[in-house]
């Protein structure tokens, strides 16, 4: 199955993108245009794989089109540039709703408090959930990014790789060189986040990354794929380890760093 796979994914990826689909992609993914021929050509096929096995559903009245299916799936394979990858190998359905939807169960209220009800919310996965429910509306396209590094489908997408080591722990599957030295450097910046948060302090990485280290590592990944340049100021030595992880330079991405962000409060 293994070889099946792999021989169905290089006929994939060698395909050429159908010229609107590359439009799509050209207009809507922000930081396109900072990637280099080779990145492009990857991201290209990263995306025909994931379109081909990935089941895209259009929920809350939202008629899918291929702008809405293609902007998604890009966004989703710009996490895995330049890495050895299985596609996302627990996730089976893509679901995408207009725009914010409300769900039924477990809600963080603060300070490592949970409970029950309903929830107002815009992305959304799981370790036992083999999907990612996500909000076109709050899916950044060409000049409607957010000025807050914010991108639901990049977060969403980032707890699938965070998924694949078996546990939710705000490490993705790392190489064995990679490991210590992602420890010494992401636990200590997640417990000054947190501290920051309870002291009232403003914080250039969003607040809600304090939650746990699962959504501090989705929320960094936002902030590296749209702001690599003042993720790298404010916190170089995060920065350098997810620049290892994503085998990017993001900061050299100049026009994503006119987003400018100012810090959270």
């Amino acid at each position: 199955m293994r070889l099946l796979n792999g021989w169905r994914r290089n006929r994939l990826r060698a395909l050429p993108l159908p010229a609107e689909w590359e439009r799509i992609i050209e207009r809507n993914v922000v930081f396109f245009d900072c990637l280099s021929a080779a990145q492009r050509r990857e991201l290209f096929g990263n995306t025909q794989v994931l379109l081909a096995e990935k089941q895209f559903e259009g929920c809350g009245g939202l008629a899918l089109s291929d702008e809405i299916r293609v902007t998604v799936a890009a966004y989703a394979a710009a996490l895995l540039l330049g890495r050895e990858t299985d596609y996302y190998p627990k996730l089976t359905s893509i679901l995408i709703y207009p725009d914010t939807y409300v769900a039924s169960g477990e809600r963080h209220i603060g300070e490592g408090i949970w409970e029950d009800g309903d929830d107002a919310r815009f992305g959304q996965t799981g370790p036992r959930l083999s999907a990612v429910v996500v909000a076109w509306d709050d899916v950044p396209r060409g000049n409607h990014a957010t000025r807050d590094g914010g991108n639901v489908v990049l977060h969403e997408f980032a707890h699938q790789l965070d998924y694949e080591n078996g546990s939710v722990d705000g490490t993705p599957l790392l190489e064995p060189g990679q490991r210590a030295s992602w420890a010494r450097v992401c636990e200590p910046e997640f417990d000054r986040l947190r501290r920051a948060v309870v002291d009232g302090e403003p914080t250039f990485i969003r607040r809600y990354g304090a939650t746990n280290p699962a959504e501090f590592f989705a929320v960094v990944t936002e902030l590296f794929f749209h702001c690599g340049g003042e993720l790298r100021n404010n916190h170089p030595d995060l920065y350098r380890q997810f620049a290892s992880f994503y085998r990017l330079d993001s900061a050299r991405w100049r026009r994503v760093e006119r987003l400018g962000l100012s810090p959270s409060t």
